[in-house]
């Protein structure tokens, strides 16, 4: 998550390392248009970078109103998440929608998105984007209409489709299971016949860079980004900002042993500020306080969704995690106190106060 400055910078970063970069796209935090930060990101990189393609994701609530703006930043290409075009179906799926103040449940906020996501998809491709649609495949709640969905799409404009599989995640409203590879091939064969099917993607990052199958992220994910402009790019003026991640039971406190933390409490720390800025979901290994082996393969999973970050803060950490995170470059505390103050003693080391 960068101001856009920082994504500026980071654009710099990449494209001096990538030179044949062509495509820059932002997928979040939450939905884009939502964000003005958004907007102003992307006239920024247009000014400074015009020979590059910008494109974004939406869930297209308020595309309608975004569609004209996006197109005089530029906007080349548009990826539009519909997982319904029908709201009986999508009532299934859609918990509520919030608009103009005002929220809306069931199948009426299922209607109100999917119209207004038809309708945003309609004015791109009059605009001339390029439309990708993605259409997340849900067993037992839409698999049967997604071939509807394509159809529509088509009709309307969109170029090609992307069906990607459900990732089960405990605790939300969606309760089906994830399809198996087998099923989401015999879909896209199926919806292939209407639309041109998107088959190479996998799970996708918000922070991917390089090409397929040669993510690149990590070689930029320590790098500091700086508030500058390029005519003050040597000034004294830039700040260092520090993701750091912490285990805690979320009661204030850091509380929890590494392989005992189920998430990871994010703050982001500059020179004058330190705020919570997400969570980072992973599969613990140690089950009993004092059963916790090496379980290697555990580890490095940990390990890799924290990736990004600069230091982790746990009430303990053992070993061998010990060991793996000052390989992949993240400083490992053992600290029993409160979170913030924690993380104020951590970000002080890390800018070397």
């Amino acid at each position: 998550m960068l101001t856009p400055d920082e994504a500026l910078e980071r654009t710099r970063l990449v494209k001096e390392k990538i030179p044949q970069l062509t495509v820059v796209g932002i997928a979040g935090p939450g939905d884009p248009l939502a964000n003005e930060e958004t907007f102003e990101t992307l006239s920024k990189i247009r000014e400074e970078f015009p020979e590059l393609t910008i494109c974004l994701s939406t869930n297209g609530l308020v595309l309608p109103e975004k569609i004209e703006e996006l197109d005089k930043l530029g906007l080349k290409f548009l990826t539009i998440t519909i997982n319904a075009v029908d709201p009986k179906v999508g009532k299934n799926i859609y918990e509520w929608v919030y608009l103009n103040g005002r929220k809306y449940e069931g199948e009426e906020a299922a209607r109100i998105l999917i119209s207004r996501q038809l309708k945003g998809l309609e004015e791109a491709v009059k605009r001339g984007m390029t439309v990708k649609v993605n259409t997340v495949m849900m067993p037992d709640i839409n698999v049967e209409h997604i071939p509807e969905v394509c159809k529509k799409v088509k009709s309307l404009g969109a170029y090609i489709v992307n069906i990607l599989p459900l990732i089960p995640v405990p605790g939300t409203t969606i309760k089906s299971r994830a399809p198996t590879s087998l099923e989401r091939k015999k879909l896209q064969d199926l919806c292939g016949a209407d639309i041109r099917q998107m088959r190479h993607c996998r799970f996708c990052r918000a922070d991917a860079v390089g090409l397929l199958g040669e993510d690149r992220s990590a070689e930029f994910a320590k790098v500091p980004c700086v508030h500058a402009s390029p005519s003050t790019a040597g000034a004294t003026t830039s700040r260092t900002v520090h993701l750091i991640a912490v285990a805690t039971s979320g009661k204030g406190w850091v509380d929890l042993h590494f392989g005992q933390a189920e998430v990871f409490h994010i703050y982001q720390a500059t020179a004058d500020s330190i705020k919570f800025v997400g969570k980072r979901d992973v599969r613990r290994y140690c089950e009993k306080p004092l059963s916790c082996g090496s379980h290697e393969e555990k580890i490095l999973k940990i390990i890799e969704t924290l990736s990004g970050c600069d230091a982790v803060i746990a009430k303990k950490i053992g070993e061998r995690p010990l060991h793996e995170l000052e390989k992949a470059g993240i400083k490992a505390l053992q600290i029993d106190d409160r979170v913030e103050s924690a993380v104020r003693k951590v970000a002080s080391q890390l800018m070397g106060k």
